[in-house]
């Protein structure tokens, strides 16, 4: 089966064709660096860190660049409310980004480019827009220079909106604008912000605009043409349509296929910055294992809102342990299995996690069921092929990642604890087969005190450690 993937600009689900054979460019948008990230933010970069593995799985080349937007006007009133410099304030939380990435094991992307650092391109690109007559300067002498929406006509496409009926952009003072819907590409300087906050260019000092960052970086370094670019839901408007529009009155093609995640939800609103509501990476993660709360964030199908919640964490935290439990009664396992068929056509329908997911439970019951049947070459070959389901999710235990955030154990205490309790699970079976119901019970109370949790099935009884609290 083809990977196919759903695009938003043309909203169905369609065959992904890279440009290149065997070579996939992907153009994702970084975080603002205002603050630290929470799940919110970092829900995107392990949505696109699972379709990087996936891709990579299928035999692609692929390179990732994802950038840092380390100039904006929020940096400015943040940085200037807490009393230190907008470029200290932004280097701060750009290493709180990084922290992020590596504590829920996201792979780096393969070069993450600052904005302040591409200020030559943005301009290059703002003096092609003026050119092709789709930028003018604003005549009140402020120096900011505008995106003329109203000579690009195709302006809306990836949104679906019409002109008319779109807010006013609110990224600049309207008065120098032609159409309040214009956006700026240039911001001149303003007496009331730092002097190292501006640059030089031929329509005099200021900053770039947002929306021009991007586009100026994507170009850079994946080219006039790429395959993938996204974000989370919130930037398809106006971020995402203002790149489009901007990169393609400037002449390039741009992205081939658009990507949005869904948001992080709580109390049924996005979680953001300005709602309050943000559940931060550091604190998250000293919660509750950081594999978990990956796992928590790769399963639900990427365009779906996902609630905030503890039930939910604690959940995924008590999945992930019976999952670890198989693969650790299972013992060592051949390193390179094949994916079963039902994960793969899961995956390659739109990167169908919850699927996929549904696959690595049902593979976790049988190797279990086999190991209670006393077939080791069976629950050694389902073993195997966890590992490899868990390696596309980013979840292997056996990732260097993961290094330091798995506790070391003793594989001789492991193997005696789980025959002990292997043990007692026996002499429980054996007492409910003489009716001998009160032995049975004294025994499933014993295991539950020590914090051992039995599941009767079918197919015999499996035990994992119970969820605390």
């Amino acid at each position: 089966m083809t990977f196919r993937l759903y695009d938003t600009a043309t909203r169905e689900v369609r065959d992904f064709v890279p440009l290149e054979p065997g070579k996939v460019s992907i153009y994702h948008c970084g975080l603002t660096v205002q603050s630290a990230p929470h799940l919110g933010h970092i829900r995107k970069e392990v949505v696109f860190d699972v379709l990087r593995r996936w891709l990579t799985r299928q035999g692609n080349d692929v390179t990732v660049i994802a950038n840092v937007t380390d100039i904006d006007d929020k940096i400015l009133a943040r940085s200037a409310q807490v009393g230190v410099p907008w470029w200290a304030h932004a280097y701060r939380f750009e290493r709180e980004l990084h922290d992020a990435y590596a504590a829920l094991g996201c792979i780096p992307p393969t070069y993450e480019p600052r904005a302040t650092g591409h200020i030559p391109e943005m301009i290059e690109l703002v003096g092609t827009l003026l050119e092709r007559g789709h930028a003018y300067v604003a005549p009140d002498g402020s120096g900011d220079v505008y995106f003329d929406v109203r000579s690009w006509p195709a302006y809306g496409e990836l949104s679906r909106q019409r002109l008319d009926e779109m807010e006013p952009a609110a990224d600049a003072d309207p008065r120098g604008k032609r159409d309040p819907r214009d956006f700026a590409l240039w911001k001149g300087h303003k007496e009331t912000e730092p002097q190292t906050a501006s640059w030089p260019s031929p329509w005099g000092r200021g900053r770039p605009g947002w929306h021009l960052e991007c586009s100026a970086m994507a170009g850079k370094y994946l080219g006039d043409a790429f395959d993938i670019h996204g974000g989370g839901l919130d930037l398809r408007f106006p971020h995402h349509e203002n790149e489009l529009a901007q990169s393609r009155a400037a002449g390039r093609e741009f992205a081939r296929y658009w990507m949005h995640n869904g948001w992080l939800t709580a109390a049924g609103e996005k979680m953001s910055k300005s709602l309050g509501n943000g559940a931060l990476v550091s604190e998250v993660v000293k919660r509750y294992p950081p594999r978990a709360v990956r796992m928590y964030l790769a399963q639900p199908h990427y365009r779906s809102a996902v609630e905030f919640s503890d039930d939910s964490l604690a959940e995924a935290t008590a999945a992930l342990e019976r999952i670890d439990s198989f693969l650790d009664r299972a013992g060592e396992v051949a390193p390179a299995a094949e994916l079963p068929e039902a994960f793969v056509a899961a995956m390659d329908d739109d990167l169908g996690t919850p699927k996929a997911f549904a696959v690595l439970y049902e593979t976790v019951r049988q190797g279990n069921a086999a190991l209670n049947a006393g077939d080791d070459a069976a629950a050694s070959a389902r073993a195997g092929e966890v590992r490899a389901m868990l390696e596309v999710f980013g979840l292997d235990p056996a990732d260097p990642a993961w290094a330091g955030s798995i506790a070391p154990a003793d594989d001789r205490l492991g193997t005696i604890v789980d025959e002990l309790i292997n043990q007692l699970i026996t002499e429980r079976a054996r007492a409910k087969a003489d009716k001998d119901f009160a032995t049975a019970d004294a025994i499933r109370d014993r295991l539950t005190g020590l914090g051992v949790e039995l599941t009767d099935t079918r197919d015999g009884t499996a035990w994992s450690l119970a969820k605390e609290g």
